[in-house]
């Protein structure tokens, strides 16, 4: 993905198996095929049965585990983790699973998302006399299941759930069972599938092909979901709301090849290249799409049009990740490290420059401008969602209107800055026939917030950034 550079990024990806002889090298292999949606840190938890055994650090899953990892970490349950920071910032404490230790047994969290009732609950918390070892809002969790009064796992589960407030999809593991919970609005991915006689969970079906894996089911929105020696069981922890699954999964934060909610993210890129098409159509002499998330967009706005797709733009895959620069024009550099114009396609040309959404307008501004550099006589911009106006909650690192290009300034505006012969966005109502949900009631199935300010939850006020607006 080119999450480094454009300024939007997803939390984490999860990844479970139960009951696998080697479940510590196929986590590993889901982890990897996570790796976009968290490149800050990594983590497995294993259990034999009796015990416990974790192995986690800073870096890429590569850069976390090598081969002598793995005979330290025997066991046929395992529960991991990928980390993007959007709460609680970063550091080795906060790198996931997070495992608690107790004179009754030992606990693996790994979580994707963002608890918007965090800091009330901390508070409450701490004034029963909690100490939180982590800033991260997963560790809320582990206090409330201790702090429960309930014996068993499941009852722990489902009073904490309760008392929740925000999106999450956690994977829970002890040594003898594991937990698998969405929240209420099933607001982040999250599927059952079956590796032989093994269970295994993920954030996207993408982790199930990798391993050989089939997918069962997605997990309902309230469900809680336990695997252990007897098989696998389901029940709720609340009545079943409408779900409100974020948007941008679709449009730019799962990989292609994964199914979302039962909806494949390539056809649903593409036909959303399509609705663009009938919506903002120009006359020009090649389609590009910015590397990787927008070729599936680009290539629809191509078919519909008639105008030839062509290799505008390639990424080079061998730079270091450029979010880590301490400024943002360091930052920026990093547009120039990590895309070229491909002068051969876009000289000469009327280009159309297909990407999936603005954020701030900085790298959008920059690709223009070496589309411009390579010889392009003409950009036209088309973005294959409607503006993101508001801050999300949920667990993306869009916290405050202000730095939401799109908040700020008219369209006409933002094509100025940008240098960009026209700028066109998607409708909502065309994203939702895009993605295919139009005929579905009250948003469709999806969360609308980012760009209708519309929010599934309530969002609590100490969540809120004193720019933000709700």
């Amino acid at each position: 993905m080119f999450a480094e550079i454009k300024g939007l990024n997803e939390e984490c990806g999860v990844f479970g198996v139960w009951g696998h002889k080697d479940a510590a090298q196929i986590t590993y292999y889901g982890l990897h095929s996570l790796q976009h949606r968290g490149q800050e840190g990594a983590g497995i938890v294993v259990s034999d049965g009796e015990h416990l055994k974790i192995h986690k650090g800073l870096g890429l899953v590569n850069d976390v585990f090598n081969p002598d990892t793995f005979t330290k970490l025997q066991g046929n349950h395992a529960v991991g983790h990928v980390r993007y920071a959007t709460a609680g910032g970063g550091g080795l404490a906060n790198v996931q699973p997070l495992l608690f230790r107790s004179q009754t047994g030992s606990l693996a969290i790994a979580h994707n998302g963002n608890l918007v009732n965090a800091n009330y609950m901390k508070r409450q918390l701490e004034a029963q006399g909690s100490i939180f070892q982590s800033t991260s809002d997963t560790e809320v969790l582990a206090h409330l299941i201790k702090r429960s009064g309930f014996y068993n796992l499941e009852d722990q589960m489902r009073n904490a759930l309760a008392m929740l407030k925000g999106a999450y999809a956690f994977v829970v593991m002890n040594e003898r069972q594991m937990m698998v919970a969405l929240d209420p609005n099933g607001l982040r991915p999250l599927s059952l599938g079956r590796l032989g006689d093994a269970y295994v969970v993920a954030s996207e079906t993408c982790a199930f092909d990798v391993i050989g894996a089939t997918f069962e089911r997605e997990v309902e929105p309230g469900e809680l979901v336990i695997i252990d020696e007897f098989g696998l069981r389901s029940t709720r922890f609340v009545n079943k709301s409408a779900r409100a699954i974020c948007s941008m999964e679709y449009v730019y934060f799962a990989r292609p090849d994964s199914n979302v909610d039962e909806i494949n993210v390539h056809t649903a890129r593409k036909s959303l290249g399509k609705q663009l098409a009938l919506e903002a159509p120009v006359e020009a002499d090649v389609v590009t799409g910015v590397p990787d998330s927008s070729i599936s967009a680009a290539i629809g706005y191509a078919e519909q049009t008639g105008i030839p797709y062509e290799l505008g733009m390639i990424k080079n895959r061998y730079v270091g990740r450029t979010f880590i620069q301490p400024s943002q024009e360091l930052r920026e550099q990093g547009v120039k490290m990590k895309l070229s114009a491909v002068r051969g396609v876009v000289e000469g040309k009327r280009v159309v420059m297909i990407d999936d959404s603005i954020v701030r307008g900085t790298t959008s501004r920059r690709i223009v401008k070496m589309l411009r550099d390579a010889g392009a006589l003409e950009v036209h911009v088309r973005i294959s969602s409607p503006p993101i106006k508001n801050p999300c909650f949920y667990g993306i690192d869009t916290s405050t209107t202000e730095e939401l290009i799109a908040s700020q300034y008219s369209i006409e505006e933002m094509r100025e800055m940008m240098g960009a012969d026209t700028l066109a966005f998607l409708s909502t109502e065309g994203l939702m026939k895009g993605i295919g949900r139009s005929e579905q009631e009250s948003n469709c199935g999806q969360c609308l917030a980012c760009f209708t300010g519309q929010y599934p939850t309530e969002i609590y006020s100490d969540t809120l950034h004193p720019h933000a607006k709700v």
